[in-house]
């Protein structure tokens, strides 16, 4: 795989944003997590009407511009392209991966979730993605009814393949160490930061998983 298709993107907190149609409460959420520590955005809205999806990614995109911080849109590489986004996240039914990267090039970040399937992780990489996903991780409030993915899926996605690795599904500053122990890239974070009383504070907690000092990282995960 061409190695500009790689993501410049710092391993950490990877920030999926919730179904909310309130775009100043979805901007002002999104910068205090940012100043938490996230290191990826992901535009995700899958109820929303196509107006307002373009009005919440250009917004998104404005806001993090110069920031530091990788923009994603979940499903749609038409617009990720449309609002500058650094790129795509694709799913099951979201259109082929070597489609997305012939039309889009060599610098535009394909993320593609494989769930629990390791076959599909393969293929993904086989077809040019940037990063894979795997979840869901724990038991969802976004997806109650996805597949739960072993904690072990992560260890051989690292040891046998060439690109970084996401986590999502249930990911909480409580439980996330072990993930990050066994090698996760990015842990990508819902709720746990958008419902939270304070989303910085909350995202520091996360964030700070990925400080080599931090304690419940000296001990591999068993």
């Amino acid at each position: 795989m061409n190695a500009l298709a790689q993501p410049k993107m710092k391993r950490g907190l990877y920030l999926v944003t919730p179904d909310w149609d309130d775009t100043p409460r979805l901007l002002a959420v999104t910068r205090a997590a940012i100043k938490g520590g996230v290191v990826c955005v992901q535009y995700r809205h899958k109820t929303a009407m196509t107006s307002r999806r373009m009005e919440q990614a250009l917004a998104l995109s404005a806001a993090l511009r110069d920031s530091g911080v990788t923009f994603i849109v979940n499903d749609d590489a038409a617009l990720a392209a449309a609002v500058g986004a650094d790129g795509v996240h694709l799913g099951r039914d979201d259109g082929a991966v070597a489609a997305c990267r012939a039309r889009y090039g060599d610098a535009f970040v394909i993320g593609v979730s494989c769930y629990n399937e390791f076959a599909r992780a393969e293929r993904a990489v086989a077809d040019g993605a940037s990063y894979i996903a795997f979840g869901a991780m724990f038991a969802s409030p976004t997806k109650p009814d996805a597949v739960v993915a072993p904690i072990e899926l992560i260890r051989r996605a690292k040891a046998e393949l060439p690109l970084p690795v996401a986590c999502i599904g249930g990911i909480t500053a409580d439980n996330a160490a072990p993930l990050v122990t066994v090698g996760a890239d990015w842990l990508a974070v819902i709720s746990d930061i958008y419902a939270a009383p304070d989303p910085q504070a909350q995202a520091a907690r996360i964030a700070k998983l990925y400080d080599p000092c931090v304690p419940e990282l000296l001990t591999p995960y068993s």
